[in-house]
């Protein structure tokens, strides 16, 4: 498929604000897609690769309007195109804007002028070793494929999704749940089979490809593999009499003050550690490895938490698993200096058989005889009097942990989806999980500081602020946020800074007032910085319809 003509589909599908043809469009770009239907199935969601994949573009802001602005002409500078990204807010409208394709001849992509459009596959092919430039000039060698790409555009369009795909910002109208349907629409198969798919592959051009070629039949054969990451079952708040009164039974276990993760277990392969981004960060976590190769004896996949220790065993906070995770050089020396250990409660796969639609119980009673003899699976009580409950709760905050989960006995693990089976009860202030959209810089001895950050909660179509933060961050914090945050800014104005969504604090609160100071139209009453959540994207953090239910609650 020419990437003109995936840029013209994309075009329709942006034009069409109803969901259901929209859903129809992707399927008829399936349908046409051919041999590129992995690739295209990922392209259309701003996607380069596999949701699982560690693989990134590793391109930013500033990178992409160098490329942009060199494709465009001599006369053009980052500069101009971030100005003109300041009045149209859409970097695939600024990208359309210029005649990049008036730079064919010029050495871009090795064309000559009259040089046929690149394809998908050669789109995707120069964005993967694009993503696995590193090292001394990688970021010239960025520029200079980039550039390339952008010559060859010969429509607006292409180079308004191609920008847009670097970004991983395609804005279309199209998510995960319209990829879904569309799969089974185009290749006439039950919509159920398809989901079932995506939850234990993750790989959207996987399930499109394989509804295709094989139907119903091939989707249920695709399983969970050790080694390939699945989206983390997620729990939303509740209270011990609403577990009580939806289950009557309660499965009761420790909230561990720690970081998620995914371990992926074959002895007769490697150990893997995953984030709950999926992201693998087995070197960071040598001691979860060499736990795992000693206890482990057949292939598994497990869910749990890492969490840090102290020489008496008592846990630590957060933020110090989280210096761990951050950690790619000097692993031993941090480890001497932060000891983590594994929590697991749930396990997905056990010796070559999937545990996903097995209930809670079983799952635990298979991850009980996996790490037999061990400290590591977290106890499960099982109660319907809310006397036992709270009593385990006060033993696990008398510990030192967060709280306690309330989960139904009977549910199956769902990847990535936040339902009502798993509650979480958490007896301190309230938190919110919130996406770093600006900044101010410190005044007096900290004006070399970020000392102030806008937060945003996350919407459909964005981010919507809703209050800033300055208290509750120490000097050296300050010092570790302005590194964390510094390379994200895109606009600097005086001493604001607008920054592009990456990093996610999590925020503790007093209450959450309407006002017209932030366009989410709230404001946080008494802001407080608690952690950085390197642990979660920005599109995991909380959405403002969430923000509206707290509010109702109030």
């Amino acid at each position: 498929m020419e990437f003109a003509e995936f840029a013209e589909h994309a075009a329709g599908i942006e034009a069409e604000p109803a969901d259901l043809e929209v859903v129809s469009l992707v399927a008829d770009l399936f349908a046409e897609a051919d041999a590129d239907l992995g690739v295209v199935a990922r392209f259309v969601q701003g996607r380069v690769f596999p949701a699982y994949s560690e693989r990134t573009l590793d391109v930013g802001p500033s990178l992409c309007h160098e490329a942009i602005a060199r494709a465009a002409g001599p006369n053009v500078e980052a500069a101009d195109v971030e100005a003109r990204l300041a009045e149209e807010g859409d970097i695939g409208r600024v990208a359309a804007s210029y005649d990049t394709g008036g730079q064919r001849g010029l050495g871009a992509f090795g064309a000559t002028d009259g040089a046929p459009g690149p394809t998908v596959r050669e789109v995707y092919d120069e964005l993967a070793g694009l993503a696995a430039a590193e090292g001394a000039g990688s970021q010239d060698e960025k520029v200079a494929t980039l550039f390339g790409l952008l010559s060859r555009c010969d429509g607006d369009a292409e180079a308004r999704y191609l920008a847009r795909l670097v970004l991983s910002e395609m804005r279309i109208g199209v998510g995960e749940g319209t990829v879904r349907d569309a799969i089974a629409e185009a290749f006439d198969v039950d919509v159920a089979a398809v989901a079932r798919a995506l939850q234990v592959s993750n790989d959207y051009g996987l399930v499109a490809e394989t509804a295709r070629e094989e139907g119903a039949a091939g989707l249920a054969g695709i399983h969970l593999e050790v080694g390939r990451p699945v989206q983390a079952m997620l729990a939303q708040a509740g209270s011990v009499a609403d577990a009580i009164e939806a289950w009557e039974t309660v499965a009761v276990e420790t909230k561990f003050d720690g970081a998620r993760v995914q371990l992926h277990h074959d002895p007769d392969g490697r150990t893997e550690v995953f984030s709950r981004n999926m992201e693998e960060v087995t070197a960071a976590l040598p001691e979860v490895v060499e736990f795992a190769e000693r206890h482990l004896d057949a292939p598994a996949i497990l869910d749990g938490e890492v969490v840090a220790v102290a020489e008496d065993g008592s846990p630590l906070p957060f933020q110090e698993v989280l210096r761990r995770f951050r950690r790619k050089h000097d692993v031993e020396r941090m480890r001497e200096e932060v000891a983590v250990e594994l929590r697991a409660f749930d396990c997905l796969h056990a010796d070559g058989a999937d545990l996903l639609d097995a209930p809670l119980t079983e799952r635990h009673d298979a991850l009980a005889a996996l790490l037999a003899g061990t400290d590591a699976v977290s106890e499960l009580l099982l109660s319907d009097d809310a006397d036992d409950i709270e009593a385990f709760e006060a033993d696990a905050l008398e510990a030192g942990h967060e709280g306690v989960m309330l989960k139904d006995p009977e549910s199956t693990y769902t990847p990535g989806k936040r339902g009502k089976q798993w509650l979480k009860r958490k007896p301190d202030v309230e938190t919110l999980d919130l996406v770093v959209t600006g900044a101010e810089w410190g005044e007096g001895r900290r004006a070399s500081l970020l000392g102030t950050f806008l937060l945003s909660a996350r919407t459909e179509d964005g981010y919507e602020t809703i209050g800033k933060v300055a208290t509750g961050i120490s000097d050296d914090e300050l010092a570790d946020l302005t590194d964390l945050v510094e390379p994200h800014v895109v606009r600097e104005d005086g001493q604001t800074l607008e920054v592009d969504p990456q990093v996610v604090f999590e925020v503790g609160y007093e209450e959450i007032q309407r006002s017209p100071t932030y366009s989410s139209g709230y404001a946080l009453r008494f802001p407080r910085f608690l952690a950085v959540r390197d642990d979660k994207t920005p599109e995991s953090a909380d959405s403002l319809e969430r923000v509206e239910r707290l509010v109702e609650s109030q």
